[in-house]
């Protein structure tokens, strides 16, 4: 039995303003050099838990402790938030907000300033976590200037240089590309086999987080802990469907084929699993006796984008030459690495930058010289930072703006914005400050936002990013209920999941070409696409060729599996 460094004990927390504590009856114990994932539902308690553990709570969101919590033998209420900083270095999902040096090298070195280490000290122990994290060459880069990968192993080179025994990880993969975030978990794993450090994770991205292997995964649901098992175990039963949390893509393609999983199958990760022949047959059943639908076309082209081109700088541009139409009703993922000029992209089309070269037309018409009011009368656009956009401090304000400064009528304007804040899953907090939402829910009033206007064009940068399976749902399901009636839906992602699911059509970029207009199916069939974009292969790929069936094909059968099995469902609910 390895040794306790966290004790829960009959714990749980009261928020100063709540009635009820948002936690409770949690016990809890984790060994050191552990690697614990903690999923669960939107509001399960999953970020009260990390903040109890970090010492947000209660020390800067006031709150009463019920029961024990000691980190290394110690009670955490009698240690104050510094006194904890020195047990438990917390790397944030939102990165922005944990900088506070001017450069990269003085970020990491902000801790060691506070502790009065001596300079020469200081200096060797700043270059050493930079080069941990592979980023000696960025270290007079301003963190803000970085990619979202290395913002996040800046925030995380600060924590090391405390040599904290435990690091916790607030939805690492959030904002990340596919393959950075693969990175980052390498990192992860890397470090705490070094260090044996013990190392939490909470993470909506369950088969991401997984690549590194977890020991335990905590399952949480309205502020208890429901489950606490090994990977395996936990995929080998329905507590995660249960409790409205995506499994992993190759566990729902063997329920799919009737396949009984069973924990001794070495569940928790594609590349160990282990399937007989007389399952892999199962599989191979599934995939033959299924009809597949045609994927439909659409014909009315609605915008199209010629030779585009654009620089923040004369010396160098984010994108080069880019071209593609988009048809009316169309529902289009945006993909490639963090950098390649995605978001940059969506700022040309809906004005906020004015491009170099090229043409945008809009139904036949060119609008390069509209400005950012006449184009958002057809052109929405959600940010991938809410705070960006956010700008009232109540919620039912902050969704009603736009209508209200487009004086219509006070009935309409509360209607509208009921109907978006119920989609959203924000209607009972519809008379909020903005302030006490998580960056999820923040992300949810943004879309509500947009979505009172109405947009023909609808751009999202990730949607779904710090979003739990259920949130996502709603979302993308609503989504797709505008794309039915005839609005089109571009959606910058890193969720791979999402593509597979919702759209038809990838725009694949890369250092700011586009490289690609292809199928989702035929992206993830293509290895050196994958790699070129800084994406990566889908565990249906991996479970494909473990069967001997054509990945491309698999991939595709999945697909059309999958929608018309959700189809189903929405028809009987």
């Amino acid at each position: 039995m390895k040794e306790t460094i966290i004790e829960f004990k009959n714990f749980g927390y009261k928020y100063r303003s709540q009635a009820e504590p948002t936690v409770t009856d949690i016990n809890l114990k984790i060994g050191k050099g552990e690697r614990i994932i903690i999923v669960g539902p939107s509001g399960c308690g999953k970020s009260t838990l990390a903040h109890c553990l970090n010492g947000l709570n209660p020390f800067s969101y006031p709150g009463e402790i019920i029961g024990s919590l000691k980190i290394c033998g110690h009670e955490s209420k009698d240690m104050g938030i510094f006194g904890l900083s020195k047990f438990v270095g917390t790397v944030l999902q939102d990165t922005d907000g944990q900088f506070i040096g001017m450069t990269v090298l003085e970020d990491i070195a902000f801790a060691m300033e506070n502790d009065m280490v001596e300079q020469e000290e200081l200096k060797k122990r700043t270059l050493q976590a930079a080069d941990k994290v592979y980023l000696l060459d960025k270290i007079e880069s301003a963190p803000h200037d970085l990619s979202g990968g290395q913002k996040q192993r800046v925030s995380l080179a600060g924590v090391l240089v405390n040599k904290v025994p435990i690091l916790m990880f607030d939805e690492p993969l959030a904002n990340l590309d596919p393959a950075s975030g693969k990175k980052a978990i390498e990192l992860i794993d890397e470090i705490q086999k070094e260090t044996d450090t013990t190392v939490v994770i909470i993470e909506h991205r369950l088969e991401d987080a997984l690549y590194m292997g977890a020991d335990r995964i905590i399952l949480m649901v309205d502020g208890k802990i429901v489950s606490d098992t090994t990977p395996s175990e936990l995929f080998a039963s329905d507590r995660l469907a249960e409790a409205g949390i995506r499994e992993p893509l190759y566990i729902t393609a063997l329920k799919y084929a009737g396949v009984k999983l069973e924990k001794n199958m070495s569940l928790q990760r594609i590349q160990e699993l282990k399937l007989s022949d007389e399952q892999k047959e199962l599989v191979k059943m599934w995939f033959y006796q299924e009809k597949w639908e045609q994927i439909k076309e659409h014909t009315k082209k609605l915008l199209s984008v010629e030779k585009l081109s654009f620089g923040y700088t004369e010396k160098a541009y984010n994108l080069s030459d880019v071209s593609f139409d988009v048809y009316e009703g169309e529902m289009t993922g945006i993909v490639g690495k963090n950098g390649a000029g995605k978001s940059t992209l969506a700022k040309l089309l809906c004005g906020f930058e004015k491009q170099n070269k090229g043409i945008i037309c809009l139904e036949g018409k060119d609008i390069s010289e509209d400005n950012i009011k006449e184009r958002a009368k057809t052109i929405g656009y959600v940010m991938q930072n809410p705070n960006q956009m956010i700008s009232k401090p109540m919620i039912f304000e902050e969704v009603a703006l736009s209508l209200e400064v487009a004086h219509l009528p006070k009935e309409e304007i509360e209607e509208r914005v009921h109907k978006a804040l119920k989609v959203c899953g924000l209607y009972e907090f519809r008379n909020w400050p903005i302030s006490a939402l998580s960056y999820g829910q923040k992300k949810r009033v943004t879309i509500a936002s947009i979505l009172v206007q109405n947009p023909k064009i609808l751009i999202l940068d990730e949607p779904t990013a710090g979003q739990d399976f259920r949130h996502y749902t709603e979302i993308m399901e609503f989504l797709k209920e505008l794309n039915k009636q005839g609005i089109t839906v571009l959606m910058i992602t890193h969720d791979m999941h999402l593509l597979l699911e919702y759209t038809n059509r990838s725009l694949v970029f890369s250092d700011g070409h586009l490289i690609a207009d292809t199928t989702p199916v035929e992206l993830f069939a293509d290895k050196d696409l994958l790699e070129d974009a800084n994406l990566k292969e889908t565990s249906l790929f991996e479970l494909a060729n473990m069967c001997g069936l054509p990945p491309k094909e698999f991939i595709h059968k999945f697909i059309i599996y999958d929608r018309n099995l959700r189809s189903r469902r929405e028809e009987v609910s």
